[in-house]
């Protein structure tokens, strides 16, 4: 995750391993001290939230990231429900992220997606309100809610919702809506600058501080070299 500066450093899960390895990713991430963990929906994959809450029970300090969820498959209705729930069970630690999926397999649904700018837009608006412990009317060119409330109250009325985007109308959308910007993975340095730019540009025209952004990178974990050219070194020496 970038901050400012400085930094931080997560892991991400995917729907592609089984539940108790995530689990047992997540409590090897808190351990190293890493900051959080974020869990990514595909359809037809594992569903992020049952795997994300048996990781948010397994811990006690890492941010549970849902990084992201559909509108399409999940009624911004519905993400309200669950996410409320998995933030109460984690005690304040999760981070929704929200976007418009991969459209291939969401079409795959029979559902329509030619509006995803727009449908994003509208549930980020129907579950920050649902999450402040609003009861909600909205009629919108995607979503329609009709006096909606959650029947508990929230642990938190101040989420923060990250959106997912790339293009430059999903950019300007995030910059005016979102707390965070989640950035795919395989997006080079250069591309992430500009993303960030157009980013910083439409908070400051909507008049809000540029949102954060997760930056998601491929990585392969292995021994430090460093370490590794020291120890051939006092081998050498030995001899």
């Amino acid at each position: 995750m970038i901050h400012a500066a400085l930094p931080e450093i997560g892991i991400r899960v995917s729907g592609g391993l089984a539940p108790r390895l995530s689990i047992r990713l997540a409590q090897a991430a808190e351990a190293a001290g890493f900051a959080s963990v974020w869990f990514a929906e595909n359809p037809f994959q594992r569903g992020a939230l049952a795997t994300a809450g048996a990781c948010a029970a397994a811990t006690r300090r890492v941010r549970i990231g849902i990084g992201v969820v559909n509108p399409f498959s999940r009624h911004p209705t519905l993400i309200a429900m669950e996410f409320a729930a998995l933030d109460e069970l984690c005690e304040g630690r999760a981070v929704l992220g929200i976007g418009s999926g991969i459209g291939a397999a969401v079409r795959h649904m029979g559902t329509a997606n030619d509006r995803p700018v727009t449908a994003v837009r509208e549930a980020i608006a129907i579950v920050r309100a649902l999450l402040r412990g609003a009861t909600v009317s909205h009629h919108g060119k995607v979503f329609r809610v009709e006096g909606a409330g959650l029947g508990f109250p929230p642990r938190r009325r101040d989420l923060p919702i990250f959106m997912a985007a790339a293009g430059e109308r999903a950019l300007r959308a995030c910059g005016e809506i979102a707390d965070g910007l989640i950035v795919s993975n395989l997006t080079a340095p250069r591309s992430t600058e500009r993303m960030a730019a157009i980013l910083g540009e439409a908070a400051a025209r909507a008049g809000r501080t540029a949102p954060r952004i997760v930056q998601y990178v491929p990585c392969v974990v292995r021994t430090d070299p460093m370490r590794r050219d020291r120890r051939q070194n006092r081998r050498s020496a030995r001899c």
